[in-house]
């Protein structure tokens, strides 16, 4: 097995981290990472899939390439594209479904962080069964209105727009009559309401429409294609919580937390030979993943499917952050028995930073996708098993 990627690559990988040496310093300054970001779409870094007029680089497809980008900018700590929900799930759809209009009035403000989105998908009797919807949209003259609720609503309350799905043909079978809507989040018909979470944030949220508005040509494919583009934005959304570099430096950090946290012994946990044979239980698990994810990469190169193992990469990310965060609780011992503020959770590096991970390890069984549905489609689609009779 060879898993270098030859000399030509090798070549770019120099360069990619000479263009780092040469225009990144480690900085939390916004201005300098926007900075930064510019001048690295500008060097056809960042953002190669999207065409130079919406902001992008327009760079050939390559996935070895934007592989060892990622390993680069990963080892260099520097800034990658903008994760957010409009980057990561709405702009690919544009460019896949979106017609010209959308693309031009959208992509770059969305990629430049200059305008927010949320994702109204799921509803309180629609969410693993999404086609069950009942959020209507009925087109009045040259605008359609959207009465009905959504809920478990990322950043809602920030957000400047909504990508959702609605029942536009109510007599229509099941996932027929369902199209796919921008909407103006700031105006008179939509109320936004916090759901406070047990980490003590609430980035989760209600969304009730009550006859909300939005222009008859911001729909994203055609009246009743909305569920042929909402699997679009699934395909994304599971590739970017099952990324394996995630999984990587939640490793990290769950050893450099056994390294300065001392155990029961008095010594170091990482010391621990139990707590040892469970790092290297999951790290096991996680080198599987990585070369899992070599494998389908190997069969794209050569234009193959990898079949159902593509199926597995947010299930396997999914079950790593769980036993990570399970070990780290325990490494915590009673310092996670401390009440949670919910305030500076994600840069504290203390146990309530491990507390916030550990209660949102949770919650990845359930984002892009609950795990037990996605267990169903790996032995339905992907080994062929038949569906469950119930009685």
């Amino acid at each position: 097995m060879d898993l270098t990627y030859g000399p030509d690559y090798e070549v770019f990988r120099e360069e990619v981290r000479t263009f780092l040496r040469q225009h990144w310093r480690a900085s939390d300054d916004p201005a300098e990472v926007a900075a930064f970001r510019k001048e690295a779409v500008a060097a056809g870094y960042l953002y190669r899939s999207v065409p130079r007029r919406y902001g992008g680089s327009e760079q050939p497809s390559d996935v070895l390439k934007a592989r060892v980008i990622r390993e680069e900018f990963a080892a260099a700590h520097a800034p990658m594209e903008v994760k957010s929900l409009g980057t990561q799930l709405l702009v690919p759809t544009l460019l896949e479904a979106g017609v010209e209009w959308q693309k031009e009035r959208f992509i770059e403000p969305t990629i430049n962080g200059q305008i927010k989105w949320c994702q109204g998908y799921s509803e309180p009797n629609a969410g693993s069964d999404l086609a069950s919807l009942r959020t209507r949209a009925t087109l009045v003259d040259d605008r359609w209105v959207i009465s009905g609720q959504k809920v478990w609503t990322s950043f809602a309350h920030e957000a400047d727009y909504m990508f959702l799905l609605a029942r536009t043909d109510p007599d229509a079978p099941k996932r027929k009559g369902i199209s796919y809507l921008l909407v103006p989040m700031r105006q008179p018909g939509i109320e936004v309401r916090p759901l406070r979470q047990i980490t003590g944030e609430s980035e989760f949220n209600e969304v009730f429409l009550t006859d909300a508005t939005t222009d008859a040509d911001w729909i994203v494919g055609k009246p009743g294609e909305g569920w042929g583009v909402a699997n679009t934005t699934l395909k994304h959304e599971r590739a970017w919580v099952g990324d394996v570099s995630g999984s990587d430096q939640l490793m990290n950090s769950l050893i450099r937390l056994a390294r300065r946290t001392r155990g029961p012994s008095g010594r170091p946990w990482i010391e621990d030979p139990g707590l040892r044979s469970r790092l290297v239980e999951v790290q096991g698990f996680l080198e599987a993943h990585r070369y899992s994810g070599y494998y389908q990469l190997s069969r794209a190169l050569k234009g193959e499917s990898s079949g159902a193992l593509g199926l597995t990469n947010k299930i396997l990310s999914t079950n790593i952050a769980e036993r990570i965060a399970a070990i780290a609780i325990d490494i915590l011992g009673d310092a996670s028995l401390l009440p949670h503020t919910g305030a500076g959770n994600r840069a504290d590096v203390g146990a309530e930073r491990w507390m916030y991970q550990y209660f949102g390890s949770l919650g990845s069984a359930i984002a892009g996708g609950a795990s037990n549905i996605q267990r169903n489609i790996i032995a339905q689609r992907g080994l062929g098993l038949p569906r469950v009779q119930e009685n």
